[in-house]
């Protein structure tokens, strides 16, 4: 065995991996030692998958479900195996994700798309009106330099200069109240986007934190006039139950 940069893998290559190593390209594991690798960045599982160098019979689709493959980007948490390079680069599974996202483009809020429409049509207006103006003046025998001269004024005094500064700070103070809640917002545009949204449905949203699920709340149910009346949460955390008690059966003499 020897050490060589991840650039320099090709296909066919055998590399060899122990725990605290990254896999450098896509593998097909020949043979696995209690090898259990973090998928986390693939898949969003929180716990290690189970490597094996077996092969499957059936078919499989998922990223999770191939067992006996190892992929670019994830590390081994425990154990050693090995396997043969059979993609690397752009081929990889990995790779295929980064494409996804260099393509998917940057999506314009509801906010720059309003910005833009009322932004043309200032300048259909102004252009409008400016042109008018600047036909009647000359129709009245006025210079024609005059009306073009009083028409660039008019133009330049049409645009609203201070528009982007009052939605600037508008969103920076949304920022800030956003912060208070405990969200912390990169872009400015994206608080008026989030602001426009009722419910936000996330998979894995604990993987999207501390890459862990976390009971926050723990409600206890009791029995109250034959139904199932909820409790205020206990700062102890119980189990929940709503049970109803057994019938009493009289004592045999």
């Amino acid at each position: 065995m020897a050490r060589i940069p991840t650039s320099q893998l090709v296909l066919g290559d055998v590399v060899d991996l122990k725990a605290g190593d990254r896999v450098p390209a896509d593998l097909r594991l020949s043979s696995a030692v209690q090898l259990h690798i973090d998928e986390a960045t693939l898949t969003g599982e929180t716990r290690p998958a189970v490597k094996r160098a077996a092969a499957i019979h059936t078919p499989v689709h998922q990223i999770a479900d191939r067992r006996n493959c190892a992929f670019m980007g994830t590390s081994v948490v425990h154990g050693r195996g090995t396997g043969i390079v059979v993609s690397i680069g752009a081929a990889t599974e990995f790779g295929s994700v980064f494409a996804m996202m260099r393509d998917s483009g940057e999506t314009r809020t509801p906010l720059q798309e309003r910005m833009d429409a009322l932004g043309k049509r200032l300048s259909f207006v102004s252009l409008a009106i400016i042109a008018v103006i600047a036909l009647v003046g000359w129709l009245a025998g006025k210079p024609l330099m005059v009306m073009f001269t009083i028409g660039v004024s008019l133009a330049v005094a049409a645009i609203p200069e201070g528009l982007p500064i009052v939605v600037t700070v508008t969103l920076a103070l949304g920022v800030m109240r956003m912060a208070k809640k405990n969200a912390v917002v990169k872009k400015l545009p994206a608080v008026e986007a989030l602001g426009c949204a009722n419910v936000v449905c996330v998979d894995k949203t604990g993987t999207l934190t501390k890459n862990e699920m976390t009971v926050v709340e723990v409600r206890v149910f009791r029995v109250r006039n034959g139904a199932c009346a909820a409790r205020h949460p206990l700062t102890r955390p119980r189990m929940p139950r709503c049970f109803h008690p057994p019938p009493q059966t009289p004592a045999s003499s």
